[in-house]
């Protein structure tokens, strides 16, 4: 195993008080006649800019007080962002093996710095705002790869040279990865079966390198 790629929220990193900034944003929009649309979250997640230029793109017109509050709210829930008890103990397991490690993961602008501050030094980050796609487009896995240095596509080749992600989505960390020949996993934390902890995952990973060595 070369590299292993993570999902951010609900993987890696988890919210404690969430305050919704961005679907407060949308409420007011609405408020306004901006009817939703089904683009809105991936519009939100692929925006390089802060919320407040973002509601500006959206054509949502806050008044300085409303700016004041959402700015809040958001302020609020970066801090309540922490690492999952096993994140780093997943880590260090997979980088004593001299495996790679990068966070891939759909977010819109002010959550990457987050992300990055409380984990730092990894070998890439491939963010939906950044890269301009969102999970499950292959463009957002190929980015990660290419940030990582290695190449997807050897799912039944040596397995010296397998990538594999994992994250909380079925869809955008096991399946969309899988469709490009990165080895995807689902982690169900509230599961009893299956891949339920990260240190779980991390020794799973190792032990199949290990004994293939």
């Amino acid at each position: 195993m070369r590299a292993v790629i993570f999902d951010a929220f609900g993987t890696t990193v988890q919210i404690g008080s969430p305050q919704q900034p961005y679907r407060q944003l949308l409420r007011e929009g609405l408020r306004q006649g901006r009817r939703p649309q089904p683009g809105d979250a991936h519009h939100l997640m692929t925006l390089n800019v802060g919320i407040e230029e973002a509601a500006e793109q959206m054509g949502i017109n806050l008044k300085p007080s409303l700016l004041a509050s959402i700015k809040a709210s958001l302020d609020l829930e970066l801090e309540s962002i922490t690492l999952f008890r096993d994140t780093l103990e997943a880590f260090e397991i997979l980088r004593e093996h001299g495996i790679s490690l990068a966070i891939c993961s759909n977010l819109a602008h002010p959550y990457g710095a987050k992300v990055k501050a409380l984990l730092p030094g990894l070998d890439a980050y491939a963010f939906s705002y950044e890269v301009g796609a969102t999970k499950p487009d292959p463009l957002i896995y190929q980015t990660a790869c290419s940030d990582l240095g290695v190449h997807p596509g050897h799912l039944f080749g040596e397995k010296a040279s397998q990538i594999a992600m994992i994250g909380d989505s079925q869809r955008c960390d096991r399946d969309g990865p899988r469709a490009i020949g990165i080895l995807g996993f689902y982690l169900d934390r509230e599961g009893s079966g299956g891949i339920n902890t990260l240190t779980k995952f991390a020794n799973l990973v190792t032990q199949e390198a290990e004994a293939d060595s």
